[in-house]
């Protein structure tokens, strides 16, 4: 379609999967010349909050920038799948809509990071990464701490705790409770040794601690993956 701005005279023609960004606060008046139907997104403050948190950046500091006739695959997909979610009434939920938000929020602000010459944030090198989860894998059955893991890395215990979650998605004792779980399932499968010693040999406390994690983690109990091996 063919549009004008006011007051500049600016007149151009904006194609299929363009698209605008414009922060709060801000506007412009553009003119249709021609019969188009456009997609209006509006994402909440509290939204794009969540984002730059999940980003490691200062929620107070992050924001959008504006982007005039832009074009990006990833933009256009998020916004087709928001349509086609209104058009055929929220099937989804509102989960679905909150989730396609928070990823065109996250991929907005990194664009307005990268415009803005922000470094991307720390993660974990593959290096330090490998040497965390190696150690982790050697000493399952022994009581890991985040001040020794740190170390192992090379880095403070709060810096690690905040690397590890955003390098791999999941806090470490989680990761650690998950890789105890994998292999106390592996053991079991083997079936040589009795769920007490698994346990142990697991890093368990005990064979009740380890059914319990093995609910949570896998949704089923030790007994049950002992009789489908």
């Amino acid at each position: 379609m063919r549009i004008s701005c006011t007051p500049t005279g600016q007149r151009c023609v904006r194609s299929r999967g363009q698209f605008n960004v414009m922060p709060a606060g801000t506007a412009e008046d553009w003119f249709e010349d021609d019969a188009s139907d456009t997609v209006e997104v509006r994402l909440p403050a509290s939204l794009v909050r969540l984002a730059a948190e999940e980003l490691g950046r200062d929620p107070d500091r992050a924001g959008l920038v504006s982007q005039c006739h832009a074009r990006d695959e990833q933009v256009e997909h998020i916004g087709w799948a928001l349509a086609a979610e209104q058009a055929s009434k929220a099937p989804n939920g509102l989960i679905y809509r909150e989730s396609l938000g928070l990823a065109l929020a996250v991929h907005l602000l990194t664009h307005a990071a990268q415009t803005a010459g922000v470094a991307a944030p720390r993660v974990l090198s593959r290096r330090e990464l490998a040497r965390v989860t190696e150690y982790i894998e050697a000493h399952l059955d022994q009581d890991v701490s985040l001040l020794r893991l740190a170390r192992v890395c090379g880095v403070s215990a709060s810096h690690l705790r905040t690397l590890f979650k955003r390098s791999l998605g999941v806090p470490v004792h989680e990761y650690i409770i998950q890789r105890r779980v994998e292999r106390a399932r592996t053991l079991l499968m083997r079936g040589d040794l009795p769920a007490s010693q698994i346990a142990l040999d697991a890093g368990f406390s005990h064979q009740s601690h380890m059914a319990r994690c093995m609910r949570r983690v896998l949704g089923v109990t030790p007994s049950l993956i002992a009789r489908s091996r």
